[in-house]
């Protein structure tokens, strides 16, 4: 399928930068026609230069409309400001920050995909995107990002599924009708 393709060659950070609401569904876009291959700002000119390749299409800049294109960043918390809100735990499509609910925040380096998603969410401004260190795992982050994005959305799910479960056993446990 052209769009599983599509998805391979992109940088799976999910950070909807190209106006969706991550990688797969960009991807989808591109190969039904329905978008441009230039608005990826983390795959930047070697992304674009990819998908051109593979849909046979002219070489584009990148939309500055999406961004711009720079090194690979990681989000990192100052833990002495963190108030421990939690805002960024939900939007963190790899799952990389860790903390609880009035407690201090980290961010695990090597699976924040440099997404920015955080960075809006945090009310006191403790998150900062700096330069992502070097490391041998970093050659194969896209795969690295899409089994953590997917492993949280398979978890998100089940979350989902269980809650549902509960409330119809509640209910028909209440006598109400459980749909």
């Amino acid at each position: 399928m052209l769009a599983e393709r599509i998805d391979a060659l992109l940088p799976q950070t999910q950070c909807r930068r190209c106006g969706f609401d991550g990688c797969r569904p960009y991807a989808e876009a591109l190969a039904r026609g329905e978008s441009a291959l230039n608005r990826c700002p983390p795959g930047g000119r070697d992304v674009i230069a990819r998908l051109a390749a593979l849909l046979g299409r002219p070489v584009l800049p990148l939309d500055p409309d999406c961004g711009h294109e720079g090194p690979q960043l990681v989000a990192l918390i100052d833990e002495e400001a963190c108030i421990g809100c939690a805002r960024c735990l939900n939007d963190c499509p790899t799952d990389a920050i860790v903390g609880a609910r009035k407690r201090m925040h980290t961010v695990i380096a090597l699976d924040c995909s440099g997404c920015e998603l955080c960075l809006p969410l945090c009310p006191v401004d403790c998150i900062d995107m700096v330069e992502a260190p070097a490391a041998p795992e970093r050659d194969t982050h896209p795969a690295h990002y899409r089994r953590l994005y997917d492993s949280r959305r398979t978890r998100l799910a089940r979350g989902q599924a269980e809650w549902r479960d509960a409330l119809r056993a509640s209910l028909a446990q209440d006598g109400a009708p459980a749909d």
